[in-house]
């Protein structure tokens, strides 16, 4: 398994793999693409390969000094082996080297596994959004993740 930033000649295997998730966030290829061109907020796009395919994706919003996870797709075939936890450690370790204060998301109040996934990873819930997500509806939980200190 190997993690790299992504590129925008990985457009179409992210854009493949995020439309294969029923909870991802869905965005356009202009979305994708305008991220990985930094057109617009400066952002952090890894891609992990497992022998030659995507297998997951992370993209986070860098909003100094605090950071948003806002999509984060591991491959139905790849899931429970690592993949969302690497791509977490991964995250951590570059917000780290950039004295990151604070890492925050939300994520369906529906999706079990991911909300376990960040609370092992010591998130903690700070907030609630009804009828946040459409195509399925459904609520947001909000979690946040202090990494750092600000004096």
């Amino acid at each position: 398994m190997n993690i790299r930033t992504a590129s925008p000649a990985d457009i179409p295997e992210i854009l493949s793999l995020e439309r294969e998730s029923p909870t991802a966030a869905h965005w356009s290829e202009q979305n994708y693409r305008d991220r990985l061109r930094g057109v617009g907020p400066e952002s952090l796009v890894l891609l992990v390969e497992d022998q030659g395919a995507v297998i997951g994706f992370l993209i986070a919003r860098i909003l100094h000094p605090d950071w948003e996870i806002e999509n984060i797709v591991v491959a139905a075939s790849a899931q429970r082996r690592g993949v969302g936890s690497s791509m977490l450690n991964e995250l951590l370790q570059r917000a780290s080297t950039r004295s990151a204060l604070k890492i925050m998301l939300e994520v369906r109040a529906s999706n079990i596994p991911a909300r376990r996934l960040y609370e092992k990873f010591g998130f903690l819930e700070s907030g609630f959004r009804a009828a946040y997500y459409r195509n399925p509806p459904g609520d947001a939980i909000l979690y946040g993740l202090s990494v750092g200190s600000d004096g």
